[in-house]
């Protein structure tokens, strides 16, 4: 049953083992530039000081633009379409196909029982798709890292603040993608089994995918543990939008010192606790008194900044976390899969 499986799986393990190759190659022969631009503008050297601006904007000014961006982009486009790939090409025809060709009945008319036959087809295939968004996720992490690092002590004007938490890309880096590939590829089965057609359920499957994918990061990340809230005095030097409308309305928002955190929200409040929306200072209101003037009203009233947020350090808390509900997302499949397959005849 295993080499027959094998035999089934080849030409999607020889397109993937190429694929790894191929992107392998590509990141060993550009990794130690961008490593060596990493060590020379003197990021490291700048931490003990605590003042990275100038580096970190050299840094960026080399990055910004170069071939090593283009491939930043690549890299977390190939981990985040991987798992999707996986479940459309891996998992939705594993079964159909099975079904339209008819060739179940002469498996099941052998010594192979339905449920050995599906655990050999799905223990195997389900961990060769883990192993792939693993080994992908490996490569891309281990090639990006300079610029993560780098974005970590960024300011907000040097165009390169990044963190690992942030939801656009949190997803393609760490152990995730491993839940992500073993969640698409259980999706994939389970709609095969279901629909018993390839086509159709190979959209079923990226349609869903899709949906979880936003969901995640939209609605259910957020809350998998406890955001901190954090309210100071607002810092009016460190405003970084300021505006009036012409009903005397004002919006302020001001930088967040929490390096590499997700913000979930930044807001503004008057000393009563609300969200404040105006009325605008008269000094700011005017076209004629000066930038001093606007700040010196802002600050008699006592405005404090609520921050909600997710720290850095719980990068590796989220990603243990939101495999472990993939996985298990992935299991319970799978256990529908087999009672399905046991229960109900595939055509």
């Amino acid at each position: 049953m295993m080499w027959l499986t094998w035999r089934q799986f080849r030409a999607q393990t020889i397109v993937a083992t190429a694929g790894l190759a191929v992107l392998a190659v590509l990141l060993a022969v550009t990794g130690p530039h961008l490593a060596h631009l990493y060590a020379t503008s003197g990021i490291a050297g700048c931490q003990a000081h605590g003042d990275c601006g100038r580096a970190t904007a050299n840094f960026a000014s080399e990055f910004r633009g170069s071939i090593s961006e283009v491939l930043a982009f690549v890299g977390i486009a190939v981990v985040y379409g991987a798992p999707a790939g996986i479940g459309v090409f891996w998992g939705a025809p594993l079964i159909t196909r099975e079904a339209e060709t008819g060739t179940f009945r002469l498996a099941w008319s052998q010594s192979v029982t339905r449920t050995r036959w599906l655990a050999v087809k799905l223990g195997l295939i389900g961990l060769a798709a883990m192993a792939t968004a693993g080994l992908l996720s490996l490569m891309v992490t281990w090639w990006a890292s300079p610029v993560y690092q780098a974005g970590q002590h960024a300011g907000p004007d040097t165009s390169l603040s990044l963190n690992w938490i942030d939801p656009n890309l949190f997803g393609s880096h760490g152990i995730a993608p491993v839940g992500y590939a073993a969640f698409a590829f259980a999706l994939g089965v389970t709609a095969g089994v279901l629909i018993r057609r390839t086509v159709p359920a190979m959209a079923v499957t990226l349609v869903i995918f899709a949906v979880v994918q936003l969901a995640m990061p939209l609605w259910i990340r957020p809350h998998l543990i406890a955001p901190v809230h954090a309210a100071t005095a607002l810092n009016i030097g460190s405003l970084t939008t300021e505006e009036t409308s012409s009903g005397g309305r004002m919006t302020l928002i001001a930088a967040v010192d929490q390096p590499g955190a997700w913000v979930l929200s930044n807001q503004t409040l008057t000393p009563a606790g609300q969200v404040f929306t105006g009325p605008a200072p008269r000094a700011c209101a005017s076209q004629t008194a000066s930038p001093q003037a606007c700040t010196a009203s802002l600050t008699r009233l006592h405005l404090r900044q609520l921050v909600t947020y997710q720290p850095a350090s719980r990068y590796w808390a989220f990603q243990w976390l939101e495999t472990a509900i993939f996985v298990a997302v992935a299991l319970a499949l799978a256990g529908f899969c087999f009672w399905r397959v046991r229960r109900h005849r595939l055509s």
